[in-house]
């Protein structure tokens, strides 16, 4: 059993900054692939960032490529989403989430890859 539990969200203006985390559960967070997702009102979830189990491959959609950077910390069980020049586009609640099995293989864009979801944090960017 894996918990998620995020942190970090708030209010900033257009082009600030903000650092999400999501901190982990559980002996064996190192390895899990973990992702970044984000839903605004009345839309769909979305794909934002994913890391591998390993830290070395990291994707971002295209909306926040060059913009956000996902990382992890294995010994503090903690994986961050750094997002700077942050738009009013990107106000939404940003879940991390963790496939259901340590060690599996994702395409990382689709929610249904994954099986542990943390409770969200909102981000609001103001104009």
């Amino acid at each position: 059993q894996v918990q998620l539990v995020e942190s970090g969200g708030g209010l900033v203006q257009a082009g600030g900054s903000l650092r999400l985390s999501c901190a982990a559960s559980g002996p064996t967070f190192s390895s899990y692939a973990m992702g970044w997702f984000r839903q605004a009102p009345g839309k769909e979830r979305e794909f934002v960032a994913g890391i591998s189990w390993s830290g070395i491959s990291t994707y971002y959609a295209d909306s926040v490529k060059g913009r956000f950077t996902i990382s992890r910390d294995d010994a503090k069980n903690t994986v961050y989403l750094q997002m700077n020049s942050l738009k009013p586009e990107d106000t939404a609640i940003y879940y991390c989430a963790a496939p259901a099995r340590p060690l599996t293989t994702l395409r990382y864009t689709a929610p249904s890859e994954y099986g542990y979801w943390g409770q969200g944090t909102q981000v609001t960017v103001a104009s």
